[in-house]
């Protein structure tokens, strides 16, 4: 009996030795690490090491309070947060990133929808699209200047955000007033959700609103866009419940799929005479609109105005239009409802 125990603890052991060997040379070996990265947190990681670096896969979705993320794991720096990693630790308050990281993948912290804070450290490069959306706890969040590229959508959803800031030697964004744009500021990457004021004029110089800038922003009214914008993104004002007035300029020559959709208190909107197309869902369930104004010539219709219901206005000198536009009467500028 004796001799049948030794034999197996000697197989364990030679078992394990060739699995660390494997993982030094380079193949891709997958873990889950039973040790502690704090000591108010304490889930199962899931990790992948690939040559000299880890990268962190998953964790346990009953973690809760703070994660402190460890900067080496079986002797090897851990340099990025996966795609979808921590995506749903639903009671995860507070985390912190170690110096080792480097990029921070799509979907990472998803729907952490208790995370307050998150320490971003210097060494990271790239945020992942999603990377932090729904995280609708998150009140404040700093990019570092080590930060060269984010990710569409990443902080969509985030409903109690007041601001983003970005480090001042940060050469591809910077922030206005906790407004996220690209360095140069002609594209407007992010209007923080839960920012106070219910007005927003967009800056002189800014050329494109980007995607979903303004997703969720059911506190803002009002927006002027600046004269010389050109372009709005896709699902840019999404879902602004209480936005009853914007002024799109003459600049502007395309309005992405979704740009408005969901934009209940909407009564009234001319589109500028440059904008040719009216792409998908443009204005789905804009449920208040009962004018929409068009300046110039009667654009393509892709939109199909799914449950909106406005009558159609456009000017006597423009081009193209019938008595109906999208299924919707068309009348004169100037005429009565």
């Amino acid at each position: 009996m004796r001799r049948a125990l030794l034999l197996s603890i000697s197989l364990s052991l030679l078992l394990g030795s060739c699995g660390e060997k494997s993982s030094s040379e380079g193949s891709e070996s997958t873990h889950e690490n039973p040790t502690a990265p704090s000591e108010e947190v304490k889930p199962a990681l899931k990790y992948e090491i690939q040559g000299d670096a880890v990268t962190i896969t998953g964790c346990d979705k009953k973690a809760s309070g703070e994660l402190i993320i460890a900067a080496n794991i079986e002797g090897k720096p851990v340099t990025k947060i996966g795609k979808s990693a921590f995506s749903r630790c639903y009671s995860l308050t507070s985390i912190r990133i170690p110096d080792s990281v480097t990029s921070i993948g799509k979907e990472a912290f998803s729907a952490c929808t208790s995370l307050t804070s998150i320490s971003i450290p210097d060494s990271v490069t790239s945020i992942g699209k999603y990377a932090f959306s729904n995280c609708s706890d998150l009140t404040s969040i700093t990019i570092p200047e080590s930060v060269t590229s984010i990710g569409e959508r990443a902080f969509n959803s985030c409903f109690r955000l007041l601001a983003i800031e970005v480090g001042a030697g940060n050469i591809s964004y910077a922030d206005v007033d906790g407004v996220l744009f690209n360095k140069k500021k002609t594209l407007l990457v992010t209007y923080p959700k839960g920012k106070k004021g219910t007005n927003y004029d967009v800056p002189d110089g800014v050329a494109t609103i980007g995607v979903a800038t303004f997703y969720g922003c059911s506190n803002l009214r009002s927006i002027t866009i600046s004269d010389g914008a050109t372009a709005i993104g896709e699902e840019a004002f999404h879902g602004c419940s209480s936005l009853t007035n914007i002024t799109i300029p003459n600049s502007v020559t395309r309005i992405g799929d979704y740009a408005f959709v969901h934009c209940t208190s909407l009564r009234s909107i001319a589109i500028p005479a440059a904008v040719e197309v009216i792409r998908n869902g443009v204005f789905d369930n804009c449920t208040s609109l009962t004018k929409l104004i068009f300046l110039g010539d009667a654009p393509e219709d892709r939109t199909g105005l799914i449950n909106t219901f406005p009558t159609i206005y456009r000017n006597p000198e423009s081009k193209g239009w019938d008595d109906k536009w999208s299924r919707r009467p068309v009348e004169l500028i100037g005429e009565k409802p």
